[in-house]
């Protein structure tokens, strides 16, 4: 019995193999903590990828993330924006838009410190509004 397949034993085709990074619990509880904080869902699942991967194409990050291609598009973008993440092209031969590499640009705790500094600000700005709003009262 012949193995099933479209193609004639001479133009035989090989599987290419990779191996596709899930989340573990703890990853998945660290997405969560993010969303509380108010990050978006997108960046949070791409930066906890990006944190426990040593680079990674935006097909990587897709597959390992379960987001859409726009998805991760926006949040490389936004992880950009704050000098999170580097970004290298990768030579290809193949035609069409070139292959990037992301990468942390920062180690993990200055980017925790980044965030806290950020909600920080936040905290402060809504205080004040809510001290500007009690004048009216």
């Amino acid at each position: 019995m012949q193995p099933f397949g479209i193609f004639p034993p001479e133009m035989e085709c090989q599987m290419i193999h990779k191996t596709i990074q899930l989340f573990t619990d703890k990853e998945e509880e660290f997405v969560n903590l993010l969303l509380e904080i108010g990050m978006k869902r997108t960046v949070a699942r791409t930066l906890v990828f990006l944190l426990n991967t040593k680079e990674a194409t935006s097909r990587d990050i897709e597959r390992g993330t379960d987001l859409r291609q726009p998805e991760v598009s926006l949040a490389i973008k936004y992880l950009a924006e704050r000098g999170w993440v580097n970004s290298d092209e990768i030579a290809s031969d193949r035609k069409g838009r070139p292959v990037r590499n992301y990468t942390l640009a920062m180690p993990v705790p200055d980017i925790m410190t980044s965030i806290e500094k950020q909600k920080k600000a936040d905290v402060t700005h809504q205080m004040a509004l809510v001290k500007k709003m009690q004048k009216y009262v």
